[in-house]
């Protein structure tokens, strides 16, 4: 038997503890990207366990949208080659339910159909031209987009020696990299003069912060920056800093580059995932993950 993914095994486990959660929240408590979470548990899905990934959305307002664009005859179905996801096996009939999602249950009401075009007026001189209208909506009106005329997302997540791009609170736009993790660091610590427990270990992380904006970073680069086990656990930052390895200093002006390093302590036997930073205590769509690899 093929040993599980670690990955795909945590995401089970955290799902298996409540039963049902929604995507972005499984990935937030386990440090990942929501697209991946999602890709993870679609390919889990179709490969015979009972689990059975699930959609919401509001029917009426995914009808209009859809009217609205027939009307104008430019809905051409998803771009050639999109990934649709992997088939999860047939949806469970009425009254009956295979995973944490509620039986599939048909819209109701009379399917949308395109409006009828309204007879325009007499009127003299050339007729203008329809203001072009979005995919999704009555321009102006509407906040969807052609997924063609989106920007790129930035990415929010790498491994170590990866700049990823954010924002803080203040609206300071900035740049981290994990520039190294030190694990096990005991001979840093112990170097510095303290001592650890039985069964602890030190690890050691440096990261730099770039400001590429024109509002200065007033907090300390890593008050958030955690450890993330594979248990999904996190832990915090220790109240120490080592003389071979400076801290972290409060502020960064625009144009400045600063660096430090992050003391963590924890038990020896604890395998480290990934790297957080994010700018508050709670995760959020600005918070950074760098993966580790074993």
């Amino acid at each position: 038997m093929v040993a599980p993914d670690p990955v795909d095994a945590r995401l089970l486990a955290l799902l298996a503890e409540s039963g049902r959660a929604a995507v972005h929240e499984l990935a937030a408590k386990l440090g990942m990207d929501p697209r991946e979470a999602a890709t993870r548990l679609i390919t889990l899905s179709g490969s015979g366990l009972p689990l059975l990934v699930g959609v919401e959305c509001d029917p009426n307002g995914i009808r209009k949208a859809l009217a609205n664009s027939m009307a104008w005859g430019n809905y051409a179905g998803p771009p050639a080659g999109q990934v649709r996801g992997t088939p999860s096996g047939p949806y469970p009939g009425a009254g009956t339910q295979s995973g944490p999602y509620p039986p599939y249950a048909p819209p109701q009401g009379p399917p949308s159909q395109p409006f009828p075009a309204q007879p325009q007026p007499h009127q003299s001189g050339p007729v203008p031209a329809p203001e072009p209208m979005s995919v999704w909506g009555v321009p102006g009106t509407s906040g969807w987009a052609r997924g063609d005329q989106q920007p790129a997302p930035r990415s929010r997540t790498g491994k170590i020696g990866s700049a990823l791009e954010t924002e803080g609170l203040e609206g300071a736009r900035f740049t981290i990299q994990l520039v190294e993790v030190v694990d096990p660091a005991d001979f840093l610590f112990t170097a510095a003069g303290y001592k650890l427990a039985p069964g602890e270990r030190a690890v050691v992380v440096h990261t730099e912060l770039a400001n590429t904006g024109k509002v200065p970073f007033n907090a300390l680069p890593d008050m958030y920056l955690v450890l993330m086990t594979t248990t999904g656990e996190t832990v915090g930052k220790a109240p120490v800093s080592l003389s071979s390895r400076p801290p972290h200093k409060i502020g960064v002006q625009p144009g400045e580059t600063a660096g430090g390093h992050t003391v963590y302590v924890l038990p020896e036997d604890t395998a480290i995932f990934s790297v957080r930073w994010s700018s508050r205590p709670e995760t959020d769509l600005n918070t950074l993950v760098w993966t580790i690899d074993d």
